[in-house]
């Protein structure tokens, strides 16, 4: 298939951690003192912010803070952060109509970090990478023209010389979902495995991993599709390149994954203790 140009959407994220107190179904008011990090308390409406200061670019922005966050240990020093989504009239579609908004805490108190336009917190789990430092991995997603690009991916934070935080993704795992762009997935027949996506993120069996449940074809699944084995599908939009085949909706595979964070190999979780 010719590749389509994506639209960016990423989705990070979680449940709080015991550092930062966090309910889904708290007050609004519950959020106020992280909003007062960086707004002004006449524009501070529930979980809101109508006027946000220092917002990249210099804009003129309101902030909404979601639900969904996440907080661990994940500077290497130790910093306990707090990953919050929010949403802002500012922000296109490209960067999911918001981000995260990051806090560091001292003595208790929230410390603003800063924004993360296209950063959301929504499918995380932590995991420890040592006695003194957290790991956040997050199912993350690019889309556009309805197919989606997504991946199991670490959130990598680090300060720079002038104290800023980055975030960084490193993936262990991608895959890609041509449905709504296709009318169908697509596989490489010379190919052994394909992901499509993934779902259900947990902590995996043993340190350095993670569970997951991914959708996908394998060897099998691959070989009926080019051997025209399986239905064609209702609709397709666009023509299938040189070796590729159709797995439509409802014929891939669906199972549960380890991903070791070491060699960022997946197993399934049936074989993951067998030698």
């Amino acid at each position: 298939m010719k590749a389509i140009c994506a639209a960016i959407l990423l989705a990070i994220g979680g449940l709080g951690g015991p550092a930062f107190a966090q309910d889904k179904n708290k007050a609004p008011s519950a959020d106020r003192p992280l909003l007062a990090t960086f707004c002004d308390a006449a524009n501070i409406k529930n979980s809101a912010c109508t006027r946000a200061r220092r917002y990249p670019g210099g804009k003129r922005c309101d902030v909404k803070l979601r639900p969904d966050r996440y907080s661990g240990k994940f500077l290497a020093d130790g910093t306990t952060l707090l990953v919050v989504n929010y949403q802002s009239n500012c922000e296109p579609h490209a960067t999911d109509f918001g981000g995260s908004v990051i806090f560091a805490q001292k003595d208790g108190v929230p410390i603003f970090e800063g924004y993360q336009p296209g950063f959301q917190v929504n499918d995380c789990v932590v995991v420890a990478r040592n006695a003194n430092q957290d790991r956040l991995i997050c199912i993350t997603g690019h889309m556009g023209q309805g197919e989606v690009e997504s991946g199991v991916a670490e959130m990598v934070f680090t300060r720079d010389f002038s104290r800023t935080i980055h975030p960084s993704l490193n993936f262990f795992v991608t895959g890609d979902d041509t449905i709504g762009a296709y009318g169908s997935n697509v596989v490489e027949c010379k190919a052994t495995s394909k992901y499509f996506g993934f779902d259900k993120l947990g902590a995996g069996p043993a340190r350095d991993t993670v569970a997951v449940e991914i959708a996908h074809a394998d060897k099998d699944t691959i070989e009926t599709a080019c051997k025209k084995g399986f239905p064609r599908p209702e609709e397709t939009f666009g023509e299938l390149g040189d070796g590729e085949a159709y797995v439509p909706q409802g014929y891939e595979k669906k199972g549960r994954f380890v991903i070791d964070l070491t060699t960022s190999k997946a197993v399934p979780e049936a074989d993951f203790a067998k030698p």
